[in-house]
């Protein structure tokens, strides 16, 4: 009697619970099978859109995993497992772990969103965080700057979105400024003469957009003139400091003394 009522008891939990556990079995596979599916077609649409490298391996694994927890919540909850504690005890875990690791997480944030939005790529110069260089990588957590002396300065992403960054590289031209003073007493149009042959023979200037000479402004002890080109961002210092040292001569060799010159 003991093994009929045995194999009652399975008969009835069979008839009861069999469908739920077969149809989360099937659920399972085929959702395993469509996980894969959509793994090789995110992974082909990255590729196409040009996501930089080191974003996709964190979004296909993202998506990917959160795919996977879905699929067995679901498969559990069609089966008749409850979830209710192991989801709160996740959440407890996600709340901790959030608190422990904000700076980390603010970071990493702002590392996920210079990826997608790209205000600078590698090889662009920037200004940022008091840093002048050139972006030498660009990582989940940091950017790593390389400036005109040689050093490598490293700057946590979350600092470095939520300050403003000068894209120096982006529009592929940048003006120099050169200012200078001179007294009363000089002749304009002459120094205006020198200024414009100092500058055509300067190779790193560019014929567009326009150059711009003349007098700045007018202070109490003499004129400011004004030189203003533009060149490639790549030759801009050794661009300035050339035509610096140009002008300086040529007026002097015209005989104009600067202000302060005995």
């Amino acid at each position: 009697m003991e093994l009929k009522e045995f194999y009652h008891q399975v008969h009835i939990w069979l008839v009861n619970n069999g469908p739920k556990f077969l149809s989360g079995i099937i659920l399972f596979f085929v959702g395993l099978w469509f996980i894969a599916f959509l793994k090789s077609r995110l992974t082909s649409r990255m590729s196409k859109r040009e996501i930089h490298s080191s974003l996709q391996p964190f979004i296909l694994s993202l998506s990917i995993t959160a795919l996977y927890v879905v699929l067995i919540i679901t498969v559990f909850n069609i089966v008749g497992f409850q979830l209710t504690f192991i989801s709160t005890v996740i959440g407890a875990l996600g709340v901790a772990a959030g608190l422990a690791l904000s700076g980390t997480l603010q970071n990493f944030a702002g590392g996920v969103l210079i990826l997608l939005l790209k205000p600078f790529e590698i090889e662009d110069h920037i200004i940022a965080q008091g840093q002048d260089g050139r972006v030498q990588t660009i990582q989940l957590f940091f950017t790593e700057i390389l400036t005109a002396d040689n050093k490598t300065v490293i700057i946590p992403n979350g600092k470095l979105f939520n300050e403003v960054i000068t894209n120096i590289t982006r529009q592929g031209k940048r003006r120099l400024d050169i200012d200078f003073k001179l007294n009363f007493g000089v002749d304009i149009e002459q120094v205006k003469g020198i200024l414009t042959a100092a500058i055509k023979g300067e190779p790193n200037v560019l014929g567009e957009p326009a150059t711009k000479v003349g007098v700045l402004a007018m202070e109490a002890d003499g004129m400011r003139f004004t030189v203003r080109v533009w060149v490639d961002p790549a030759h801009f210092l050794a661009t300035k400091m050339a035509l610096q040292e140009k002008i300086i001569n040529e007026i002097k060799a015209a005989g104009i003394k600067f202000p302060g010159m005995a």
